[in-house]
């Protein structure tokens, strides 16, 4: 299907930012993929991009265009490959995730190995970063986010809406400063710090069985805009961490890290994969949603202390 073709090398002409990067990726020539491009404009009759000899940008009809082009090619490709005899009820197409750094290489990444396996014609683009990725001009179809977006417009998946995070330290540092009875003590102790942009995440919630809200800032001793370099502290007994349960639920459970002040109730931080619109939740991305929301459930309930 040449039309279907000609949307694919716009995509990732304006994914990659070059057109013969792009004519590489799909073994064309550069004249082929430019003649794609122009074959497409003249069906819309408008200019999708500006060109000069070094560089391509949207035109703002290329983006209004991109906006509504991404989720119809996804879908687009999936309907073509299972029409073309793949394995039944296979799905196909790339998808384009974003993902925080933690919760990417140690828990999604061997998932989304698990979800290719199933189904051989997915191809992935991920994204991992604890800044948070923007659905609406970065080229990713949904972004796995701890806390419900604020933004209204945006749609929200809901993978597992009763996660919290989770006070806990190495046995090491707790062998040598032994282990704070209620939140209240955190004062005296190390405390691994979150950062997100001049924003230090110093200052921890917690309830009590009353339902009193108690809330403790930390001596911030180390601090890191990347969640895993915070774990990392934390498996070397350099502190205590406020981690989200699912970054270190595989670590308490082998005892590298030890759950602490476990009566009290923690913050709540539900997960949630975030589209821009519900054009985007193709039957691929909500393959996924479902797929990684029966994972992230196994592991709560497997794992000793909870979500």
């Amino acid at each position: 299907m040449k039309s279907l073709q000609d949307l694919d090398i716009f995509v990732r002409t304006v994914d990659s930012g070059s057109l013969s990067a792009t004519a590489r990726a799909l073994d064309l020539t550069p004249a082929a993929a430019s003649a794609a491009l122009k074959r497409l404009e003249a069906e819309l009759g408008v200019a999708l991009f500006v060109r000069s000899t070094r560089s391509l940008r949207l035109t703002q009809e290329g983006a209004l265009f991109l906006e509504h082009c991404r989720p119809a090619l996804a879908a687009l490709q999936q309907v073509h490959g299972q029409l073309q005899g793949g394995r039944a009820g296979g799905l196909r197409g790339t998808l384009q995730l974003a993902a925080p750094s933690d919760l990417g290489r140690n828990v999604l990444l061997p998932w989304l190995d698990d979800f290719q396996a199933e189904h051989p014609g997915i191809d992935l683009r991920l994204q991992l970063s604890d800044r948070m990725a923007n659905v609406y001009s970065e080229p990713v179809d949904a972004a796995f986010r701890y806390g419900k977006p604020q933004d209204s417009s945006l749609v929200a998946l809901p993978l597992s809406a009763a996660h919290r995070r989770v006070l806990c330290a190495a046995p090491a540092y707790l062998a040598a400063r032994g282990a704070p009875a209620t939140p209240h003590a955190l004062a005296d102790h190390d405390g691994l710090c979150f950062m997100l942009g001049e924003d230090v995440h110093d200052r921890w919630r917690f309830w009590d069985a009353a339902g009193q809200e108690v809330q403790v800032r930390v001596r911030s001793r180390n601090v890191s805009n990347d969640g895993d370099v915070v774990r990392r502290w934390a498996l070397r007994g350099r502190g205590i961490a406020y981690k989200s349960f699912f970054d270190v639920a595989h670590d308490l459970a082998a005892g590298r890290l030890v759950p602490l002040c476990t009566g009290w109730v923690t913050e709540a931080v539900p997960l949630f994969l975030v589209a821009p619109s519900r054009r985007q939740l193709t039957p691929l991305l909500r393959a996924l949603r479902d797929f990684v929301a029966g994972r992230l459930q196994a592991l709560a309930d497997g794992a000793p202390g909870g979500a």
